[in-house]
This record gives C-alpha cells, structure tokens and sequence, in this order.
C-alpha cells in the first residue's frame, strides 16, 4: 500500500520544491543562454526537466504514485499560472524566456550580438549555409529565435517588394 500512498509523504514540501526546481531551473537556462538547449524555450526545457525526474523518481518507487502525481499537478497548475500570467501580462514573458536576438543586419554581422549569444561567426556562416545562401547581399536579417533557432531572412527578389515588414523583427533585440 506504500507505493500508492503513505503517511510520511511530505506533499507540501513537493509542491515547494516543484516550484523552486522550475524557478531555477529557468533561471539557470537564461544565465546560460539560448544555444544551450535548442529547440526550447527556458520555460519548456524547465519544465521537460521536471516532468521528467518527477516521473523518474515515482516509478523508481523513492517516491510513492500519490506523491508524484501531486508533484505532477503542481507543474501542470504553474505552467497554467505562467501561461495566464503571459496573456494578460507581456512583459512577463521576457523574464521566463529571452527575446530573439538578431546576429545580421543586412550584409552586416553583428559581432557583439553573436559574442553575447555565445554562438562563432563559424556557426553562422554555416547556417547560412544551410539557408542557401551565396551571397551577404542576399539578407536581409539572421535572427537568434527564442528556442535557439537561427532564421535566414532573404531579401525578395521581387523589385516591388523589397523591404522586410516591421512585424516580422517586432519583438528582436538588436541589442543583447
């Protein structure tokens, strides 16, 4: 009957500790920077993370099903708070997860942007690369994604339509 529940399960106590394992796990992922997890927010890979040992350690049975279920839903319940918190309050977005960062402007690199992103013009020109791109006339930005992502915007080849809408950079950092 302990692997269900027991008495001596501190519930409150994994609840506090869910909650300040995905405030630092978010913090520690925004110290480090972008690149470190591609593909992730700060917010998803804290909260991937936690999930993950959550359920790791309840079917390892050092924890009982209970325990982890509560852990779980403690979780679930924050990210909820932070997804409701994000809606009625943009701002709060830019404390758990970094804006997009641009690396190029035009034909020019942004070297501080790209030592602050802890990326190598070396990884740049390969994504570049892998955009098809032969020639640095031919951007028009290169964006560091809020997932660590790279984007290669193009210049149009259309004459008529040649400049890149405000929208599309509307939330960039041209500065780290």
């Amino acid at each position: 009957m302990d692997w269900i529940y027991s008495l001596n399960d501190p519930l409150w106590e994994t609840v506090a500790g869910s909650l300040i394992l995905f405030v630092v796990i978010i913090i520690l992922t925004r110290i480090i920077g972008l690149r470190s997890f591609a593909k992730f927010t700060a917010y998803d890979f804290a909260f991937t993370i936690a999930i993950g040992s959550i359920i790791s350690s309840t079917l390892t049975s050092s924890t009982s099903v209970i325990h982890g279920s509560v852990a779980i839903s403690g979780l679930l319940f924050l990210t909820y708070i932070f997804s409701t918190l994000q809606k009625k309050f943009p701002s709060f977005s830019s404390i758990i997860s970094n804006k997009p960062l641009l690396l190029m402007k035009g034909e020019t690199i942004l070297h501080d942007n790209l030592k602050h992103a802890r990326i190598q013009k070396s990884q740049l020109i390969a994504k570049l690369r892998e955009a098809n791109v032969l020639n640095f006339n031919q951007i028009e930005a290169v964006v560091l994604e809020s997932t660590g992502d790279i984007s290669v915007l193009h210049k149009s080849s259309d004459a008529s339509d040649t400049k890149l809408s405000d929208v599309i950079l509307e939330d960039v950092r041209e500065r780290p």
